[in-house]
């Protein structure tokens, strides 16, 4: 991912003169109006050295519809002078992308009180790891730390307990990093746990939550991908278990659930970024978090998984384009958590049935999670819509942060509601 110096020549019998051009890994919005210039799209996405951010796969690329690709410099000439001569429409949203990258991995630190912008800064794993260590040993009477099982790489998959006070309390899950490039995700995971902890009986409405349930969040649910993106390939976003028969790596953890698996918005070819495994629940990650949940589906009561990009606030059906048995009460919960994020944030989040609102997308773990029978179950998808993407600055991940708990805390408390009016 680093600059690529493109030379032209000019030549005579006496001279040759030249000149460089130098070109950089870029994010490009592309935007196909006809069937042949979608048909040039997809392959470009498909056949060439690119990342595809948006939509998450070639199949979903149709005409009139924003496509966000990554371009690697190496690619660069070749895909402008195919838009070029095809006269599809394009804008360069990131021209020096490789620049972002080692912005945003720079200065790393493995302790949060070596630094006050700690929560403001992206982590690697192993910072990770060691801060959950840290947060644990510092609040022993608050913190938990539960073991899961281990990634397809045998790194453990740690989830925190965030428990105050009373016992046998109804709870709620957090779970981010599913998909690995999604940097945001865990940044929230930290974000949130901070919060709790230091503005419990500070702030009201955190208070009146963790009075009421108990809190698990799973910090990095793909370990094994997210050190890839720190360490290899920033755009990764699967797992990194090795298919039988094929030379491709990964499994898109979030097809890998066992909610119409395998259907239509998911793929059965390893090389895809859409690959739902050999089986529901082929992969240790989402097995370990299928068992956890199983165990605990009488207490847990909502469901949160943390992706990104676009702002959205979704819920199920992404497997079906049936609704829900209860989709006016969650539709009515996204509404008001993105009614909220507006009038603190001017921020706009559109929010639906996942099927309905972006597109097909079977196994994914919110669906399994509502149809175990956690009937509040949501996905957030954080900052931006594109402008920055999946290399979300630094500098953003405040709001982006406080923009979801504001989310949370919304859906929380009306969650907490139901549970009391109906046990009353």
């Amino acid at each position: 991912m680093r600059a690529l110096f493109i030379c032209f020549a000019l030549t005579s019998p006496l001279l040759w003169t030249g000149h460089c051009t130098e070109t950089h890994d870029q994010i490009l919005s592309i935007t196909p109006t006809t069937p042949e210039q979608v048909d040039i799209v997809k392959n470009i996405s498909s056949q060439y050295e690119t990342a595809l951010w948006q939509p998450v796969h070639h199949q979903y690329i149709q005409e009139d519809t924003q496509v966000h690709l990554y371009v690697p410099a190496n690619s660069s000439a070749v895909v402008n002078d195919l838009l070029q001569r095809h006269k599809i429409t394009r804008e360069v949203l990131l021209d020096n992308a490789s620049e972002l990258i080692e912005m945003q991995t720079r200065n790393d630190t493995t302790d949060p009180r070596s630094s006050t912008n700690f929560y403001e800064r992206y982590h690697s794993l192993e910072d990770i790891y060691s801060w959950i260590n840290r947060t644990a040993q510092d609040n022993p009477h608050t913190i938990q730390t539960i073991l899961l099982g281990s990634s397809y790489e045998k790194r453990p998959l740690y989830a925190l307990k965030l428990s105050l006070h009373s016992e046998n309390k109804k709870a709620m899950w957090i779970d981010c990093g599913i998909h690995a490039r999604e940097w945001i995700s865990p940044a929230f995971c930290l974000w949130f746990i901070q919060y709790s902890l230091a503005f419990y009986k500070q702030n009201q409405d955190i208070t009146d939550i963790l009075d009421s349930m108990d809190v698990y969040v799973l910090p990095v649910m793909n370990p094994d991908g997210y050190h890839y993106t720190w360490t290899t390939n920033r755009m990764w976003r699967k797992n990194r278990s090795i298919s039988r028969g094929s030379s491709c790596v990964g499994v898109d953890l979030n097809r890998n659930f066992d909610a119409n698996w395998c259907t239509k918005g998911a793929s059965n070819e390893p090389c895809s970024e859409i690959y739902c495994g050999a089986f529901p629940e082929s992969e240790p990650e989402s097995e370990a978090v299928a068992n956890f949940l199983r165990s605990n589906k009488d207490s847990i009561q909502l469901y949160l998984t943390i992706h990104a990009y676009s702002q959205m606030l979704l819920f199920p059906y992404s497997c079906t384009l049936e609704e829900a048995e209860n989709h006016n009460e969650l539709l009515e919960m996204a509404q008001e958590a993105s009614q909220i994020i507006r009038r603190h944030y001017r921020n706009t989040y559109k929010y639906g049935a996942g099927a309905k609102t972006i597109y097909l997308a079977p196994g994914g773990s919110d669906d399994w999670a509502y149809n175990l029978g956690i009937k509040y179950s949501f996905t957030f998808e954080l900052q931006d819509r594109g402008q920055y993407g999946f290399l979300l600055p630094p500098s953003h991940i405040s709001k982006a942060c406080n923009e979801a708990l504001l989310a949370v805390k919304t859906i929380a408390q009306r969650v907490i509601e139901k549970t009391q009016a109906a046990t009353a």
